[in-house]
C-alpha cells in the first residue's frame, strides 16, 4: 500500500446518501370487445397473469359489465412485457382482444 492510499486518524470519509425512489407502476387493463369470448378472456387472464379461476372470472366480468378491467399493476417494463404478450396470444389466436397501460 503506497502512503498515497493511507487513511490517517485526521481524514474525513463522506459518504453520500441516496435516496431511492419507488419505481412508477402502471395498471395493465384489459378492453371489453364483442367477439373475444369470455372463456378464452379468462384462459389468458390465468396464463399472463397467473389469476385464479375466481380471480380471472371476476376481472373477465368487470371487462365484460363495465367494458374494462385492471388484471394488475406493475414496473413499466413488467407492465410493456404484459401488454405485449396478451396482443401477441390474442392475435395468434386470432381474437380482437385489446389490452392497455396507464399510469398508476
Amino acid at each position: 500500500m503506497t502512503s498515497e492510499n493511507k487513511i490517517s486518524s485526521t481524514d474525513i470519509i463522506t459518504q453520500e446518501k441516496v435516496e431511492l425512489k419507488k419505481p412508477k407502476l402502471y395498471k395493465v387493463i384489459l378492453l371489453n370487445d364483442d367477439y373475444t369470448p369470455m372463456e378464452y378472456v379468462v384462459k389468458l387472464i390465468r396464463i399472463v397473469f397467473r389469476k385464479s379461476e375466481n380471480e380471472a372470472v371476476n376481472i373477465m366480468l368487470m371487462v365484460h359489465k363495465k367494458g374494462s378491467g385492471i388484471c394488475g399493476i406493475f414496473t413499466k417494463e413488467v407492465a410493456e412485457t404484459k401488454v405485449e404478450t396478451v396482443l401477441k396470444m390474442a392475435k395468434g389466436d386470432q381474437h380482437p382482444l385489446k389490452c392497455i397501460m396507464e399510469a398508476d
